[in-house]
């Protein structure tokens, strides 16, 4: 779904952005792939990052509908929207600007993919839109909610519309990683609570996923990975052995374990070896559409802290090196 396509992407200056270019123009041949981001500074680094014409920027901002039609006139197929406001305390002391970046952001992109007909648009979700305790989750389950809908209004057009929804990003900007390692030279670690656990995957993980649903797609599905869980307090036992760990107390906002998916959403949910596909409950749905997964029993629920696969020491070694 990608060679010979043009590719645009929301937000790909940031950390998934910038992968997911990389990837796309070493792995596959797309025609055109167009970073779409508010960042001059960023955009101007990855242009002498990557040497490559088949890549090109739009400075721009999704809150901006007049400036995302402009980015859409270059016959766009494929769209990856991965631009949001993500720093749980920024977004809880800035809401207004939340909402107009990952809610009406949203429904510019999606506004804007119906009026040129582009064929498939995939958002990125977070776990922490699912049963939402701040302001952050709440616009991601919002952008969810319009992104699935969003096919209703394409009508007879030929735009799809559809998400992934995963958890924590290893070496991904904001991420806990990099601060146990910033503290270890320190020899005190701080965490909010030693019972919290997350989901883990790296940023190629997160790539390879996506790129996976934008072939997989139909329009209306929010794709979850079945990746592993690990404890915090493990984690940075790992990642600064032999360190004070100071117990600071949990931050509001913030949840002591996270769910991908929930157990309502479970009873329209099918699995895979790899994934689960929620299913959109609506008419317009093609009922044939993965059929062949398995269904899952009554009060499933896949959370960080019941998950049948957790991390290695070994195993997150590995992978933190990778990130």
């Amino acid at each position: 779904m990608i060679d010979g396509k043009t590719v645009l992407v929301t937000g790909g200056t940031g950390s998934f952005g910038s992968k997911f270019v990389e990837t796309v123009l070493t792995r596959h041949s797309p025609k055109r792939v167009i970073v779409f981001s508010r960042d001059e500074l960023k955009q101007h680094e990855m242009q002498l990052r990557i040497k490559d014409p088949r890549l090109s920027f739009f400075i721009g901002d999704v809150r901006d509908a007049e400036r995302l039609r402009r980015a859409f006139e270059a016959n766009v197929d494929v769209v990856v929207h991965a631009a949001a406001m993500k720093q749980v305390p920024a977004c809880e002391y800035n809401p207004f600007e939340a909402i107009k970046t990952n809610v009406l952001g949203a429904q510019n992109v999606i506004d804007a993919a119906i009026d040129r007909g582009v064929p498939r648009v995939l958002a990125l979700s977070t776990d922490k839109a699912v049963n939402p305790v701040n302001l952050y989750g709440a616009t991601k389950l919002a952008a969810e909610k319009l992104f699935v809908q969003g096919n209703a209004y394409a009508g007879g057009k030929p735009t799809r519309f559809a998400c992934v929804r995963y958890g924590n990003v290893m070496g991904s900007r904001g991420s806990v990683i990099p601060i146990f390692l910033e503290q270890r030279a320190t020899g005190r670690v701080t965490i909010t609570d030693d019972r919290m656990t997350r989901f883990w995957l790296t940023l190629d993980e997160g790539v390879d996923f996506v790129l996976d649903g934008i072939a997989r797609m139909h329009g209306g599905e929010v794709f979850v990975p079945r990746i592993p869980s690990m404890a915090i307090k493990e984690l940075a036992s790992v990642l600064a052995p032999n360190c004070e760990v100071e117990i600071t107390g949990i931050r509001p906002g913030e949840k002591l374990h996270e769910v991908l998916v929930s157990s309502d959403e479970a009873r329209h949910s099918v699995a895979y070896d790899d994934m689960f596909v929620i299913k959109p409950e609506h008419q317009w749905w093609g009922q044939g559409n993965f059929h062949d997964g398995s269904p899952l029993p009554p009060g499933f629920e896949f959370s960080s802290d019941t998950n049948d696969r957790w991390l290695s020491p070994h195993e997150l070694v590995r992978l933190a090196k990778a990130a």
